[in-house]
């Protein structure tokens, strides 16, 4: 049994980079590197202004893949290929925070602006793989990305999510909005919390999270 608000959630979705790992791993640091390759092949720009852009198209349509759709017309999936193909060797597992999700009551999954295949990877890699019921990513939502309330919809149709019943786990506060909106009890996952009154909850450490709501009401 879940303490309240969460004592009737029955599908919990899941971010993933920086909130089913620490921050502190830095996996996306190597992610980062490519995405600026790629832009700097793209737009034949120096390194120094390919990065600027990069982090201009993520704060202006949400992922750096969707400004460089909008502004170069490139191949989705040959760019989620290219810049998820990192080690992840950096990341280890973690079989209490394993029993914590897959205890959760009801349907649990992954959502992530990253690709499906590379999601699979880091949750195989962090011993996560058997407690998720289906992963989700940015290819599912016809690769619009978080924020976008329109991406969320076009995932939770997918799995038949009802948002007044789910909740979800984010490390970005401003993927909290719309499933705020959506009735969802949200949850930001990171050192410090987030601005906002679309964050409910907030916790710098998950597993302690999930223990605390997993505990008999009193």
């Amino acid at each position: 049994m879940t303490h309240q608000p969460f004592e009737k959630v029955r599908t919990w979705v899941f971010d993933l980079d920086n909130t089913l790992y620490s921050p502190a791993v830095r996996l996306f640091d190597q992610i980062e590197k490519k995405m600026t390759a790629y832009v700097m092949r793209v737009t034949g720009f120096a390194e120094i202004e390919a990065d600027r852009l990069r982090k201009e198209y993520w704060h202006l349509h949400g992922t750096t893949l969707a400004g460089l759709m909008a502004e170069h017309r490139i191949d989705a999936d040959a760019y989620l290929e290219e810049v998820h193909d990192i080690s992840f060797e950096a990341l280890t597992p973690d079989p209490h925070l394993a029993e914590l999700i897959g205890n959760l009551p009801g349907r649990r999954i992954v959502y992530t602006n990253g690709s499906a295949p590379y999601a699979a990877q880091v949750l195989k890699a962090r011993g996560l793989d058997a407690a998720f019921d289906a992963i989700y990513g940015v290819e599912h939502a016809g690769y619009r990305p978080k924020p976008e309330e329109a991406a969320f919809r076009a995932v939770f149709e997918r799995d038949g999510v009802d948002p007044t019943i789910a909740a979800m786990f984010e490390d970005d506060p401003r993927n909290l909005a719309a499933p705020h909106a959506m009735g969802m009890r949200t949850i930001h996952v990171a050192p410090e919390r987030g601005p906002g009154d679309h964050i409910e909850h907030h916790t710098d450490d998950l597993s302690a999270f999930l223990r605390d709501i997993a505990r008999p009401a009193p």
